[in-house]
């Protein structure tokens, strides 16, 4: 089982990997989302190890944390999602600082009241960092 896991006195996660019966036997603590997987073979060229409903629980687990690095966490996933065409961009709220998007799940019934997602104002140096740090955790590579 691949875990993602808060970091004591910090507000960001790290992967941790447990074999089955581990597993199975006692839950870890802190363990903040999780998903069955398999180790690779080390010969084959690496892919990706989370799928999309992956992606869409841990951008939904990460609502209405107000911590600032889960919002940018939760802003990249935004992004990610977007560009998997499973969120589109209905519109925006407020102003500067405050500036909120609005945004549908794929296939969501019409007149669904959209998600909102701060916008966490990141730099271009930001997103790529984050996306990176994400992608490190997700693929287990830290």
């Amino acid at each position: 089982m691949a875990t993602l896991c808060e970091i004591p006195g910090d507000d960001g996660f790290e992967r941790r990997d447990y074999c089955l019966e581990a597993w199975d036997s006692s839950r870890p603590q802190g363990v903040f989302s999780y998903w069955k997987t398999t180790v690779p073979d080390p010969n084959r060229k690496q892919r990706v190890l989370v799928d999309d409903t992956v992606l869409l629980d841990l951008f939904e687990s990460l609502a209405g944390d107000d911590r600032r690095t889960r919002i940018a966490y939760r802003f990249i996933l935004c992004l990610i999602l977007m560009r998997k065409k499973l969120l589109r961009y209905v519109g925006r709220t407020g102003q500067a600082e405050d500036e909120r998007w609005m945004m549908l799940p794929r296939g969501v019934p019409a007149g669904s009241k959209p998600v909102e997602v701060v916008n966490p104002r990141l730099t271009d140096d930001d997103v790529r960092e984050l996306t990176d740090q994400l992608g490190e955790v997700l693929r287990g590579e830290l």
